[in-house]
């Protein structure tokens, strides 16, 4: 039997799923129809998978003009970018090379963990300070009837994160906040609006991923001004930041729940690579013997010089409420000398950050609630409130420990890994505390960690910044920070 043909003067395209050739008519002196011509063209192409990166295709012939627009393609490094600035420890051979997950333990190697966790704990403050605030820049939105009951949660941490900054005297002119972890921006938006009236201020908007519905474009039209920095936190050289660099300002650590080692990172980032680097700039030759009558007044000078230079903070704070301690990595941590110190090191380290989670997500009555109520739990669940995983608890294990005890042990580990942070800072001269910034209620994760430079209290510290901007320890935000030339 031959084979069908199409009708004459019309498309040869035929149709598989109407078991027939196409009756559009195609133009003079071609074989398809309009849109059947370019599917057959199609259909002899190949595509292939994208070699940056195989969960997509592309045809094979336009291989190489895809390649310069993918996404996922190696973009050039911004002038910021130093690999590895910030990740800690260099030396691999002290991380055992494979961790042992908690749930394989044995009942008597968890009690010993335990054991060991409480005598690390033993001496330490374990009831932390209740500093709930509110700020009036959120006073509008937190009576707004529009916004849920998600939203409120936040504001209602934002708000006191706010409270917090302006009770440590944090909120003022001439500063330059960089958000952490920033996401969408709404931190820094709230410490936008209670600064409205405020000038010489500059954000920096920190966050390795592309972020949608971002709020920054709320300010255009603002002298604020906002920058965002692609870029992870353990490669940012903030002291190569064009805009930083030009303005030099002094700069303030926020972020609202900055994950695990992220916390670290930023720490290292402002503690070590900025504030290291902004002192040794400051460091200037000593100055020739003058050959006049002013050689005594220079002499007393030079002396006062060299006294503030131990004072010398270009990071004027941090306020970062913590979370997802699980995430820590003890390559990035920087509490591993107060850990050392201790007894403990990567193993015990290992174990606590899995066991921190026993104080959010671990055994609660939800792990037998039916399949819907869990559903039901997991929507309204804050963002950091992280499920509860059998596995990373070691459900298996501690049958018999009652759920109050997990919880107990969870914020014990919680605490250790946040003290070495606080001992951490308080050894590079910063007053570093831990507070309860929210109720639970509102968010498990309710910790912030606070630190401002450790200024002598019985009399006014100078704090000299590279912008040389100087301001008292008595200030208060309300007062304009004053620009004085550099030699005086």
């Amino acid at each position: 039997m031959a084979a069908p043909q199409p009708e004459p003067g019309r498309c040869a395209y035929f149709v598989a799923r109407k078991k027939r050739f196409c009756r559009m008519v195609p133009a003079l002196g071609r074989r398809f129809c309009g849109e059947h011509g370019q599917q057959e063209k199609e259909n002899d192409r190949k595509r292939i998978p994208c070699p940056l990166d195989p969960k997509h295709t592309v045809y094979e012939d336009q291989l190489q003009k895809h390649l310069k627009k993918c996404n996922s393609r190696e973009k050039p490094k911004p002038v910021y970018f130093v690999q590895d600035i910030n990740a800690g420890l260099k030396d691999v051979a002290e991380i055992p090379e494979k961790q042992v997950t908690l749930s394989s333990l044995s009942k008597e190697e968890i009690e010993n963990l335990i054991i060991k966790l409480k005598k690390a704990t033993n001496g330490l403050e374990l009831d932390l300070k209740e500093q709930i605030l509110s700020h009036k820049a959120l006073h509008e939105a937190l009576n707004d009837p529009k916004n849920g009951e998600s939203a409120f949660k936040h504001l209602k941490q934002q708000a006191s994160i706010l409270g917090n900054m302006e009770k440590l005297h944090l909120l003022g002119p001439g500063r330059c906040f960089i958000e952490f972890g920033a996401g969408r921006g709404k931190l820094s938006h709230w410490v936008d609006v209670a600064l409205q009236d405020v000038e010489d201020i500059q954000f920096l908007l920190v966050e390795r991923a592309t972020t949608r519905f971002k709020v920054d474009g709320k300010h255009k039209k603002r002298d604020s001004v906002f920058e965002r920095l692609q870029v992870d936190i353990q490669h940012l050289c903030l002291n190569k930041v064009p805009s930083l660099e030009k303005k030099r300002l002094p700069v303030v650590g926020i972020g609202k729940h900055l994950c695990g080692a992220a916390t670290d990172l930023a720490l290292r980032c402002l503690v070590e690579s900025y504030a290291t680097c902004c002192e040794g700039e400051n460091e200037e030759p000593a100055a020739k013997r003058p050959k006049n009558d002013k050689t005594e007044m220079a002499a007393k000078s030079s002396a006062d010089n060299e006294r503030n230079k131990e004072d010398v903070k270009p990071v004027a704070g941090i306020v970062i409420a913590l979370c997802c301690h699980h995430k820590c990595d003890w390559t990035h941590y920087v509490g591993r000398e107060f850990f050392q110190s201790v007894g403990l090191g990567p193993i015990e380290f290992h174990y606590f950050q899995r066991m921190s989670s026993w104080a959010t997500c671990g055994m609660r009555e939800t792990v037998t609630s039916t399949s819907e109520e869990s559903e039901d739990h997991a929507n309204n669940t804050e963002e950091h409130d992280q499920p509860y995983s059998k596995t990373e608890s070691g459900f298996d294990t501690l049958q018999g420990l009652p759920i109050e005890e997990r919880k107990e042990i969870g914020a014990l580990c919680k605490l250790l890994i946040d003290h070495g942070r606080i001992k951490y800072l308080q050894q590079r001269g910063y007053r570093a505390t831990l507070q309860y910034y929210t109720e639970s209620a509102v968010s498990l994760e309710n910790v912030l960690l606070t630190a401002v430079p450790d200024l002598s209290s019985t009399q006014k510290t100078v704090l000299q910044f590279p912008v040389s901007l100087r301001i008292t320890a008595t200030q208060s935000s309300s007062q304009y920070w004053k620009k004085i030339p550099k030699n005086t």
